[in-house]
């Protein structure tokens, strides 16, 4: 059953407009697969000089990851602060978002992680066409690491 913009307004730190997405429709341990609508929307509040640029298109996948987080915590215990420390190997292939007509189906895939950092794989699609795509480190409480974890990230 699909998770909804009220679960992830519960369970992530984004609030009001900025929780850019509408729900969870698919996940397990290793990946998660969220839809929005929010990219048309007139009040995005990521849009600049009256356009939603395909890069924003990362902040969808981040808030998928930590979607994927809250769900792996369970309701044993609150998700674990996470921090989008790097983006690689993003391929955009629009320009822009909000003349998307479709809704964003927006896919990230954990590739590898320990105790305090993970490596996502990400995708956001329309309608079955990419629109960008790439990977993003994401550092766990990122206060309790010391600085040589975070040289070591690639």
């Amino acid at each position: 059953m699909p998770l909804d913009h009220a679960w992830l307004l519960a369970h992530l730190p984004h609030q009001g407009s900025m929780c850019l997405l509408d729900a969870v429709t698919d996940w397990d341990a290793q990946r998660i697969r969220c839809t929005a609508t929010s990219h048309r929307h007139a009040d995005n509040p990521l849009r600049a000089h009256d356009r939603l640029g395909a890069a924003c298109g990362i902040e969808y996948a981040a808030q998928a990851m930590a979607a994927h987080g809250a769900l792996l915590a369970g309701t044993n215990g609150a998700p674990r602060a996470g921090y989008l420390a790097s983006v690689r190997g993003v391929e955009l292939q629009v320009a822009r978002l909000d003349d998307i007509g479709a809704d964003l189906e927006v896919e990230a895939e954990r590739l590898s992680g320990d105790g305090n950092t993970i490596l996502y794989g990400f995708r956001v699609s329309a309608a079955g066409r990419e629109l960008l795509s790439g990977r993003a480190a994401v550092i766990l409480d990122a206060a309790l690491l010391d600085a040589d974890k975070l040289g070591n990230l690639k």
